[in-house]
């Protein structure tokens, strides 16, 4: 049994006169006993919130900070003029003061501030308070923020009438909720002892970054490919013949490479995508009506793993019409923004009946020859870092429901070596994405490993060294 478990209250009694909005008020669903030495004071206490503001100059350039969800951390978001921003005053970014997203609270949008981001500046929706360092430590007032038993108080306080991503979490509830305060000596304890894995869990992450940089450097040289800049320095001024203008956008004529050239080999010939595979193709399934079917979600897919995760079985009738069809072996790629940036992608296969149905957000790519390519390495071209962030520059729609439209891996020149080459680099990069899993694994591990130990800690249900 958890934690969680154990400390979950099924039921308790409020009175009338103690009912807020018709929703349980913070301070009794916050509550447990505690352990001697400890007190159970208002945020209010501990706290002075940030009142300063700078009136914006239409001039001036103001870096904007934002607040991750999932308690995430800090960070810059943008950097924009006065006379391009709505707000008439900013906040500047006070060091070591606790923060948070008052439209997304509920989505556990708290921090701390780092001392990196110092000369940041955030709008009116992110409140910030300076807690009192003799009496709490503002890494513990964040671990208790987000918490999940705290996470649901949130929720309840920010309830209203209008649509959940737009109510707001005030600060007037933020500083009449309770909290259970630990000396500072074990304050100290339990923020060094979450310091300590969170410092196993970045290693973890940064050794599955590391792996994946060595798969895509094995990648390029086995295929002899040009060695792709992070980010190259762009000319201030470009000139080029209409015939070779391939959008009308002059950021993006400025880049270096596009998509007939990233991929250029010196050592095999080039192909377009296009010519090797389907993009998009029609899936003609036979009489199934009665019979189960893969049905793969957008979340099914995982982006660290570059596969399909938690397939469901579904019946045909049920899925047959709004979905994009696939089959056995082909080539599942997010086209949508941010799971096309982060790698959504995967090869479909042990599928039900040997044909899938999935979002509307996948390009479906199908290898015409499989003697001459490979839907594997389709895939290891594909989920290259170099080839998603230039696709980035062929999004097309609004804001925030921007796709990668299909000519882009039409018309994506790749090389085609032998399928010994082609099965050699499989290898290869299966072994990696081995180390990667294993990396992943872990991380996902200690991280729930430190969260139920916090949980406990901040209960007071389990003493450091116990």
């Amino acid at each position: 049994m958890t934690v969680a478990a154990k400390t979950k209250q099924r039921a308790f009694a409020v009175w009338w006169r103690d009912m807020e909005r018709w929703v349980i008020p913070s301070a009794l669903f916050l509550r447990q006993k505690l352990p001697a030495g400890w007190t159970r004071v208002r945020i209010g206490t501990l706290v002075k919130q940030v009142t300063t503001r700078v009136k914006t100059q239409p001039d001036t350039e103001y870096k904007m900070a934002g607040v991750r969800w999932y308690g995430e951390g800090v960070f810059h978001r943008e950097t924009v003029r006065g006379d391009a921003m709505s707000a008439s005053y900013v906040t500047p970014l006070v060091v070591g003061a606790l923060i948070y997203n008052r439209l997304f609270a509920w989505k556990a949008s708290f921090a701390v501030v780092p001392p990196e981001l110092a000369d940041c500046y955030v709008s009116g929706e992110f409140p910030q308070f300076i807690p009192d360092s003799t009496r709490v430590m503002p890494e513990y007032l964040y671990l208790y923020c987000t918490r999940e038993a705290t996470i649901q108080a949130v929720a309840s306080a920010s309830t209203g009438s209008s649509a959940v991503s737009r109510n707001r979490f005030k600060e007037k509830e933020f500083l009449d909720f309770e909290i259970a305060l630990p000396p500072m000596t074990e304050q100290n304890a339990i923020v060094a002892r979450w310091s300590k894995a969170r410092n196993e869990i970045v290693d973890a992450k940064r050794r599955v970054a590391s792996f994946e940089v060595e798969i895509s450097t094995s990648v390029v040289n086995a295929l002899g490919l040009k060695r792709v800049e992070a980010c190259p320095d762009l000319p201030k001024a470009i000139a080029l013949w209409w015939k070779d203008m391939i959008l009308w956008d002059a950021k993006f004529n400025r880049l270096p490479d596009n998509n007939s050239t990233l991929l250029k080999s010196g050592r095999y010939s080039s192909v377009r995508l296009g010519d090797v595979a389907y993009i998009n193709p029609s899936t003609v399934i036979p009489d199934i009506k009665n019979e189960p079917v893969a049905f793969v979600p957008m979340e099914a897919v995982s982006d660290s793993e570059g596969k399909i995760v938690s397939c469901r079985l579904e019946t045909f009738t049920k899925v047959a019409k709004g979905y994009t069809r696939f089959q056995e072996n082909d080539v599942l790629w997010a086209k949508i923004t941010p799971c096309m940036q982060n790698g959504k992608s995967a090869v479909a296969r042990n599928l039900k009946n040997g044909f899938g149905f999935g979002s509307t957000e996948f390009h479906i790519i199908r290898a015409r020859d499989t003697e001459s390519i490979l839907p594997d390495y389709i895939w290891v071209l594909l989920r290259m870092k170099s080839v998603r962030k230039l696709a980035q520059k062929y999004f097309v729609g609004s804001a925030g429901q921007q796709r990668v439209p299909s000519n882009f891996l039409e018309d994506l020149v790749i090389p085609l070596p032998p399928l010994s080459v082609q099965r050699e680099i499989m290898v290869r990069v299966a072994a990696g994405r081995d180390e990667i899993a294993r990396e992943t694994a872990k991380a996902e591990r200690l991280s729930r490993e430190i969260s139920a130990e916090i949980e406990a800690l901040i209960l007071g249900t389990k003493k450091i060294g116990a």
